[in-house]
């Protein structure tokens, strides 16, 4: 099959001009994408807080609302000038309310210190909004005679997140394409072969923005989303063009004909992409399980994203090669006893067992943290500190009364039920600041202010000891904690079917790729490891503060409450993927030579240097997105980088070969008749004609 795409894309120059379409489509998508995108991140709509709060809009229906502070002047002084713009924001068609503490007669809207004042506008519903109001309302509110004015939140935080996703992705690729340009140029010692998987990755952008624009018109896409999709695409596409373009120079090396180096490329790193790809996708899948949106909308905009990135290698990329291949170096032989690779292999075999015992307490050691991790929904405190919103919410922490900036918990019971003897339980409640009652149609309604943030463990602990209380009636716990509180109780009651998609798939290809059950089970163990100490540097670095001025941030207290549940699924497809690749190299060398000391000593020294290069060259993608000011893309792309550097180091350098050694033969083992059946169906990468010569160092 492959061979035949192969002649059929080597021919068809028209092939290029379609991928040239999708390039220009990409760049056009990107302004009506970045138009689509929401701040939302989590929600799970059947549960009890998400169905409350719905209940509660139905029967009084807001809409979203714009926050501003006026700062340095005593609040009498400031009161004019706020009476004055208040005035023209309430005569604005579509502003059902304007909050200051005048209006409101609220102490908590004026700073402790008497020099600044918080004020709040409230829209109809967007549907019912006429256009321009939101506009004229914060470009009043702008217009304060105030030493320092602070407009945002609200409906304003979600066009702050939009506009700092599309700034993100244009930095990274601004930093990283050219960054990998040159180390391309290093590696392959030329312009021509260091700029296909440049093309291909640019190519492989595009079809993203693409496929996300396609992708919000069927649902909601996050502003989180798009950047982490985008990161995903790009490295991919780097990493299957490099692994393509280094085989090629390779094969060129047997035989220098273009033509028969590209069919032999295709019929061995082609089929080692496409399989690799598959792990990759089997592991985004596992997404597709979990009920929130968009954790599924990211699995599938993933799977989209690997699909097309496959696509360009293995159809555009072999049309290049067809057109350019004969200004491409062949590669130099390969040392088989030189290397930090061949090294490190030698080290495992001399000392396995103690390879396995230090490499795995480092592992262990560094996850450690995780055991304290904390969660919470991003707010604005993931912006940037220039942000406004974040701004906002910052000095209403430090200098309002406490609990300004804080959502209550929120208890709904229907209308009419006598809550005075459960609102005095509620209220000793340790951790409770203050209880308020009110009504709104159908509903009785209790406030519950909680001690420190609106997600912080007093809140969250609320939310648990509320509805575990005797009521005098059914009552629905809603507000942010419980939006969280739902969230995690979901997300830890659908992972054990996202761990059986994601490891049975895993499983199930690498034992088609190698016949052997031993190995699938390796590698999943050994990821497993890589990623807990992954997940303890993430707690270590963003949760605690440590080494914050290094990745731009400060300590924030807590993790994005899908940060794990993304880089475990996107850097356990990509440590499969690596799997593969080195895998396919040793098992041919066993395959041969029956001796697994002499296939993982080669297999490491054929495949050290791409396997390392490409791992490098991924870490520059996702460091692009490090250097971001959105906390939750930077939590992600750390992870992502501290997962390739654990992989292509101490796993693949180390533990990998170490455990090899260890089992010998027993790696490829595999029960009777499922040897035979793979003898007769399973997926094998054979080389067409004898590979490069080893030189010996």
């Amino acid at each position: 099959m492959l061979a035949s795409l192969t002649r059929t894309c080597a021919r068809h120059r028209a092939l290029v001009v379609v991928w040239l379409a999708v390039l220009v489509g990409g760049v056009l998508a990107a302004p009506a994408l970045f138009g689509r995108l929401t701040a939302a991140v989590g929600s799970v709509e059947s549960s009890e807080s998400v169905q409350a709060a719905e209940d509660l809009w139905q029967a009084a229906p807001s809409g979203g609302q714009v926050y501003a502070v006026a700062d340095g002047l005593p609040a009498d002084q400031l009161r004019p000038e706020v009476e004055r713009v208040t005035a023209a924001i309430a005569a604005l068609p579509g502003v059902t309310g304007v909050a200051t503490p005048w209006t409101t007669g609220d102490p908590a809207l004026t700073a402790e210190d008497g020099r600044a004042v918080a004020l709040g506008v409230q829209f109809e519903p967007r549907d019912e909004l006429a256009e321009g109001t939101v506009d004229e309302a914060v470009r009043l509110l702008r217009s304060l005679d105030a030493p320092r004015v602070l407009v945002g939140g609200g409906m304003l935080l979600d066009q702050e997140m939009n506009d700092q996703a599309a700034a993100d992705l244009a930095r990274a690729e601004l930093f990283s394409l050219p960054v990998v340009l040159v180390l391309l140029v290093v590696l392959f010692g030329g312009v021509v072969a260091a700029g296909l998987p440049v093309v291909v990755a640019l190519v492989g952008v595009a079809a993203t923005l693409l496929a996300l624009l396609l992708v919000s018109v069927v649902t909601d896409v996050s502003v989180y989303a798009v950047n982490i999709v985008t990161m995903l695409g790009l490295g991919l596409a780097v990493d299957y063009a490099l692994l393509v373009v280094a085989r090629f120079r390779e094969e060129r090396a047997v035989d220098p004909g273009v033509a028969g180096a590209l069919a032999r490329t295709m019929a061995t790193a082609g089929r080692t992409v496409a399989f690799s790809g598959a792990t990759v996708a089997a592991a985004l899948a596992a997404l597709l399980v979990f009920p929130d949106p968009f954790l599924r909308s990211i699995g599938a905009a993933g799977l989209s994203v690997v699909l097309l990135d496959l696509l360009a290698a293995l159809t555009l990329l072999p049309a290049l090669l067809a057109r350019v291949g004969g200004r491409i170096a062949p590669a130099a032989p390969t040392a088989s006893s030189g290397g930090l690779f061949a090294r490190a292999a030698r080290l495992a075999g001399r000392r396995p067992a103690l390879v396995v015992l230090a490499t795995a307490a480092v592992l262990a050691l560094a996850g450690a943290p995780f055991l304290g991790a904390v969660f919470a929904d991003p707010d604005a405190r993931s912006l940037p500190a220039s942000s406004a919103s974040r701004q906002l919410t910052e000095i209403a922490d430090e200098r309002f009364p406490a609990g300004t900036d804080v959502d209550p918990v929120t208890v709904v019971a229907p209308a009419g039920t006598d809550l005075t003897g459960y609102a005095r339980a509620v209220r000793e409640l340790p951790g409770v600041r203050t209880v308020t009652e009110r009504t709104v149609p159908g509903f009785t309604v209790l406030d519950v202010l909680p001690e420190g943030d609106s997600q912080g463990p007093t809140a969250m602990r609320l939310v648990d000891e509320v509805r575990a209380l005797d009521a005098p009636a059914t009552v629905r716990v809603t507000g942010d904690a419980a939006f969280l509180t739902d969230y995690q109780d979901a997300l830890v009651d659908r992972m054990p079917w996202a761990l059986l998609v994601l490891l049975g798939t895993t499983t199930v290809l690498l034992f088609l790729f190698t016949g052997s059950l031993v190995v699938p089970l390796t590698a999943i163990v050994l990821s497993t490891l890589s990623l807990g100490a992954t997940f303890g540097a993430l707690v270590w670095v963003f949760q605690d503060g440590n080494l914050g001025a290094l990745v731009g941030t400060e300590a924030l207290g807590s993790l994005s409450i899908t940060t794990p549940v993304l880089v475990f699924a996107i850097a356990f497809g990509l440590s499969m993927d690596y799997e593969v690749f080195l895998l396919g190299r040793i098992s041919e060398i066993w395959r041969a030579t029956g001796d697994t000391d002499r296939a993982l000593r080669e297999g490491l020294a054929r495949t050290a240097r791409t396997v390392t290069s490409a791992g490098l060259l991924l870490v520059v993608v996702f460091a692009g997105f490090v250097a971001g000011g959105f906390s939750p893309v930077k939590q992600v792309g750390l992870g992502l980088v501290l997962a390739v550097l654990a992989d292509i180091t101490l796993v693949r350098m180390l533990l990998l070969p170490a455990v090899m050694t260890l089992l010998g033969r027993a790696n490829w083992w595999a029960p009777a008749p499922l040897r035979r059946w793979h003898a007769r169906h399973g997926i094998t990468e054979e080389p067409a004609v004898p590979q490069p010569a080893v030189s010996a160092a």
